[in-house]
């Protein structure tokens, strides 16, 4: 192994952090230059492209890392990536919450009469098909990169507590990438962004530091979410200001979307379940 690469682990996880991240831009704007001229014209389609393309590389990028850098070949497993029993019920329970929690919230909404339910705006299967492969894809990769990757550098030199801070606000800042205007209309929902990050990151501890958890909330609640504004599913009554109901509809960047993500993390912030059973 050659010597720099080994240099790298004895380095703060900020120098690590950029390395990598320099890395994995290093080969994927090459890729996805072509993507843009070629397909300039579908936003959509340029965005899953080169989206995908990233995720490859990320992949194929934790496999060297963990190979020359750590002498740890499989840094998924590490990340709590794994196929086991505990894993994938965990993950189910995860999907289960992040639905519920959506749908309770947007049905809490209705009954106080700040939004109307009507008729979705394209066929049902279609629209629950494709929320679920959307929540499933965007669950996964994020939980990768922010509770696996993000998360197990910082851990190896700063302590739980402040690996916990740092994942979030980075987590809420990496989502919050854009113009000025932008950032001071919808700004409400940075705190939202940061609860979640926090959310997540207990949700991981409580379940013995496996992704399964983690990866289904996220999930759960992007796909509760897609089927809600995808499908036109509402329509909010203006009885009361965007910032409680949420900026653009999003329920993060509202009061009420707060409070109910506030009881997902009183619960994921509870002591580590017994999961000997399950393993």
């Amino acid at each position: 192994m050659s010597p720099k690469f080994h240099h790298i682990s004895l380095y703060q996880a900020p120098a690590r952090m950029g390395i990598f991240v320099l890395i994995l831009l290093f080969i994927w704007l090459p890729m996805a230059t072509p993507i843009y001229l070629l397909f300039g014209s579908d936003p959509n389609l340029v965005t899953i492209l080169t989206m995908g393309l990233l995720f490859l590389i990320f992949i194929f990028l934790v496999f060297f890392w963990g190979k020359y850098v750590y002498h740890q070949p499989n840094l998924f497993k590490i990340y709590g990536l794994k196929w086991t029993k505990f894993n994938r019920i965990a993950f189910i329970r995860g999907l289960s919450l992040g639905l519920i929690l959506t749908f309770a919230l947007f049905i809490c909404e209705g009954m106080l009469g700040l939004l109307q339910f009507q008729p979705p705006s394209m066929p049902l299967f279609t629209l629950i098909f494709e929320g679920f492969l959307s929540g499933l894809g965007i669950g996964l990769a994020e939980e990768l990169l922010f509770r696996g990757w993000l998360l197990d550098e910082l851990e190896r030199d700063y302590s739980k507590r402040k690996s916990l801070w740092f994942n979030a606000v980075i987590f809420a800042l990496l989502h919050f990438i854009k113009p000025i205007d932008e950032i001071k209309r919808t700004f409400v929902g940075f705190p939202g962004l940061i609860l979640l990050g926090l959310t997540l990151v207990w949700a991981k501890r409580r379940y013995g530091n496996n992704l399964g958890i983690s990866i289904g909330i996220h999930s759960g609640l992007v796909w509760g979410y897609y089927v809600i504004n995808v499908g036109e599913l509402v329509e909010y009554s203006g009885k009361v200001p965007p910032w409680i109901t949420g900026i653009d509809g999003n329920p993060t960047a509202g009061l009420m979307g707060l409070m109910f993500l506030g009881i997902l993390a009183l619960w994921m912030r509870r002591n580590p379940k017994n999961i000997s059973h399950l393993k």
